[in-house]
């Protein structure tokens, strides 16, 4: 292969996963996937862990995932969907021990905690409804929060969330109707 990529090849997940399948270019094709897929990684696990320091060190851990298992990626969903259920598994790992060590009365609590936390760093807008809508989607329950946020921020298709989550697509239909009256009257009560 080429040293001079074409760039429209860079952003294809075919011709990345080709190149890391060559010993040769591995590393060029890990580069070319944390390129295509920096900002998704960090965005998804910083709406489920809310604050920077904690996103950088889960994201960390997702690229250190994805480097290992990626010669294994078997193509039942697409690359961004098993990327994206990393993220899930690897955050849901970081707050599950976060929880352990705070022991919190319940998860409500821990992530109103957190995004309290967050509310104080520039990630989160100053605008009053930005903060209003990140704390409703913080008091969802963890499974209907996912959903909300594939959904709503990422544009997943519940056809790529049923295979990343194991899901039919009319459960992940409800769940996220639900999430997003949840966030309705949330919003219209405050």
């Amino acid at each position: 292969m080429s040293d001079n990529i074409k760039q429209d090849q860079q952003l294809d997940d075919e011709y990345i996963l080709t190149l890391f399948a060559q010993e040769k270019s591995k590393e060029q094709a890990f580069g070319l996937l944390m390129q295509k897929y920096r900002k998704d990684v960090y965005y998804a696990v910083r709406r489920m862990v809310y604050l920077h320091a904690d996103a950088d060190d889960v994201t960390q851990n997702v690229w250190l995932k994805v480097w290992r298992y990626l010669a294994g990626f078997r193509r039942d969903s697409n690359l961004r969907t098993w990327i994206h259920k990393i993220c899930i598994n690897e955050s849901l790992t970081f707050i599950n021990n976060k929880k352990k060590i705070a022991n919190p009365s319940n998860e409500e609590d821990y992530m109103l905690t957190l995004l309290s936390s967050a509310a104080e760093e520039c990630y989160y807008s100053p605008d009053q409804m930005q903060r209003l809508l990140a704390e409703a989607v913080a008091r969802l329950p963890e499974k209907q929060r996912i959903v909300f946020n594939l959904r709503y921020y990422d544009e997943m298709p519940y056809e790529e969330m049923s295979k990343m989550l194991n899901t039919s697509v009319g459960a992940l239909k409800a769940s996220y109707h639900i999430a997003a009256k949840k966030v309705e009257d949330f919003l219209v009560k405050h």
